[in-house]
């Protein structure tokens, strides 16, 4: 990680102001020694219900969790695999849960809270599993999670909500009924929802009487919803998906820009936390080694959530642990997802190589 600490750095949504200069950023984040935090386990084993057999659920990696405070105690909700003589891609994934009082040390629950099963969602689902979730607290105090399904055909991003984090609904895929289903079938992955920090909780902030969503993988594009579970993509002129940030050529986010944690929103816009890899060949960056993944930031505006105002210049966090380039995907990977406001700290909550979970922290 690089050692940005002599930097100004500002929170202007926590009331924390610089005399030098006002950025957004949300910069020094420190990697404790106790990572990994998360790691497989072969001994958790579920009974799949579409065939009736125990597997080993968690075999092969956890990773790539999402976070949310309830009660006093993080919660993660963590993909695991489950076959690790599987390739790449090849493997079922199931969602699980753990839960901390010091955001470091987690226990998990025994079974995975969502996972492919003998429902109206099976299509969606089957036999990749599901993927990658994001949750969101809802002003009701109800929560939901943006995770992709994925059938090993199409990767479609879904929605499932809950009042308790254990119990979850299934929604379906989330454009399924956007401009009569045109989008249902397109590649969808990785959705961001824009949150406000209140009460040291995020929590989902509607603008102009709507949600928004920042979601894709190669660039980035938006969404607005009124309900939280059916989302309609913004468009272009020319009726294609609206791209309102880009990967940058040359830099270490030259191949794509996925969304992270839920965005924030802040005083000076929506500050959004995504996924950059590196190009390899002509067009990557020299900043970090081709294809790695690290952690960088971007600013909207608040009045206008499609608008691009700035991108910080460098990443904020990425590989640098042994266990960060190695596992399925030896390239490197800080992959966020998880982002609470946790006892006056932020903590920041990632995937390693597709394999295992860290946690750096921002006091």
């Amino acid at each position: 990680m690089r050692n940005l600490s002599t930097m100004c750095l500002v929170f202007l949504f926590l009331g924390i102001s610089c005399s030098i200069a006002q950025e957004p950023w949300m910069l020094g984040f420190e990697k404790p020694a106790t990572n990994p935090i998360l790691q497989a386990d072969s001994t958790a084993v579920f009974l799949n219900p579409l065939d009736a057999q125990l597997v080993q659920w968690q075999k092969a990696d956890v990773f790539n969790p999402g976070a949310i405070v309830r009660n006093d105690t993080v919660f993660l909700l963590f993909r695991a695999e489950d076959n690790p003589a599987a390739i790449l891609g090849g493997r079922t994934s199931r969602i699980g849960l753990a839960y901390s009082t010091d955001g470091i040390s987690f226990g998990k629950y025994p079974d995975p809270v969502l996972f492919p099963d003998n429902d109206a969602f099976a299509k969606w689902d089957h036999p990749g599993g599901v993927e990658d979730p994001r949750v969101v607290e809802l002003p009701d105090g109800s929560y939901l999670m943006m995770y992709t399904s994925w059938n090993k055909d199409v990767a479609r991003l879904s929605a499932a909500t809950s009042d308790n984090l254990r119990n979850w609904t299934k929604n379906g895929p989330v454009f399924e009924k956007a401009y009569n289903g045109k989008f249902l079938d397109a590649w969808s992955k990785s959705g961001s929802i824009v949150t406000e920090l209140k009460d040291g909780r995020l929590i989902a902030k509607k603008l102009m009487d709507k949600y928004w969503m920042y979601w894709g993988e190669l660039f980035m594009n938006l969404a607005s919803s009124t309900d939280g579970i059916n989302w309609q993509p913004l468009l272009d002129e020319n009726g294609e998906l609206l791209h309102v940030f880009k990967p940058s050529l040359g830099d270490f986010d030259s191949h794509l820009v996925e969304p992270g944690p839920p965005a924030l929103y802040t005083e000076q816009g929506i500050l959004l936390l995504y996924n950059g890899k590196n190009l390899s060949g002509p067009g990557a960056g020299t900043m970090v080694a081709e294809n790695t993944y690290c952690g960088g930031q971007v600013l909207f505006s608040k009045e206008n959530p499609a608008k691009f105002l700035k991108r910080l210049p460098e990443p904020f966090i990425c590989p640098s642990l042994p266990h960060e380039t190695s596992g399925q995907y030896t390239a490197g990977t800080t992959f966020i997802e998880g982002l609470v406001y946790f006892k006056e700290q932020w903590f920041l909550y990632y995937g390693t190589a597709d394999s295992m979970i860290g946690v750096a922290i921002k006091k």
